[in-house]
């Protein structure tokens, strides 16, 4: 009996040292970024296009396109992610094919990124002339989330009780009405949280934007989703590895970083206060 207790302490204690390692490492990038970045996050910064080779000036076109880029994959993968879960769980028959379907959907959430970005100049900007635009970017950041929204949406599904199913279905509702008024919203919450997890992904990458959206520079805002636009994570890369005044943009570099954590954090804010409503509307 005690050496069953403690198994069980030693276990919990290794999974708390590991979440506090995990948040000590979190804290301490934001305070690298923020210790180094925070001078140069000013009004200006937040609100002018470069100048002077990028050397100075502002990153609001990266900001306003990182925004479209990431929303636009969401609008993407979101309605994709949930109808494929849902027939995963609630139609298909359980069986080899739908075996090799989950497998290739997790084959495809560890493909390198820079993969979907091949694939995305391949096919949506030369195949379906799409040309390098919001649209492109979009469409292949939404393809690179689909598997994470996949899954997380899958398991929230199956995570709902079977009894919530069977009761509908004995009063003699339809199957699809059962679904989209009471498994689809006891599931909401976790679909939401794939939803986060999309999110952080599609803001932070770069390698597919680089071949189907990004642009080095552009001097206006985009004006519809077949236009350019210039984002953060890949105007960190241009000013860290590709700009001619390297250690003069440093600053901006770090400050452009510490914009895109704060953007992401944002939206993942938005989303957990979204899910917090969701939880609290379904236990009244």
């Amino acid at each position: 009996m005690k050496w069953r207790y403690f198994r069980q302490s030693l276990f919990f204690g290794i999974v708390r040292l590991s979440a506090l390692i995990i948040t000590l490492a979190l804290l301490g990038i934001i305070a690298f970024l923020f210790y180094n970045g925070f001078r140069a996050v000013t009004w200006d910064f937040l609100t002018l296009h470069p100048t002077d080779s990028m050397t100075k000036g502002g990153i609001m076109p990266a900001i306003v396109g990182t925004f479209y880029l990431t929303v636009g994959a969401i609008v993407v993968a979101l309605p994709l992610g949930v109808v494929s879960a849902i027939y995963l769980t609630e139609y298909a028959k359980q069986g080899l094919f739908i075996r090799i379907i989950r497998i290739g959907v997790n084959c495809l959430a560890g493909v390198p990124s820079v993969v979907f970005g091949l694939f995305g100049l391949g096919f949506f900007v030369v195949f379906l002339k799409f040309g390098s635009s919001i649209l492109s970017g979009a469409l292949t950041l939404g393809i690179l989330i689909l598997p994470t929204i996949i899954g997380a949406a899958e398991e929230a599904l199956k995570a709902v009780p079977q009894t919530f199913r069977e009761a509908s279905l004995a009063l003699g509702v339809s199957k699809w009405r059962t679904i989209s008024r009471i498994v689809l919203p006891s599931a909401l919450p976790g679909i939401l949280t794939g939803a986060i997890l999309g999110v952080g992904r599609a803001a932070g990458e770069t390698a597919p934007i680089m071949f189907t959206a990004a642009a080095f520079f552009t001097a206006v805002l985009p004006q519809s989703i077949f236009d350019e636009v210039m984002a953060l994570p890949y105007h960190i890369y241009v000013l860290a590895t590709a700009g001619t005044h390297i250690e003069q943009t440093r600053p901006l570099q770090y400050g452009t970083a510490l914009v895109l954590i704060a953007l992401v954090l944002g939206i993942d804010l938005f989303a957990i206060i979204m899910r917090s409503m969701v939880r609290r509307k379904k236990r009244w």
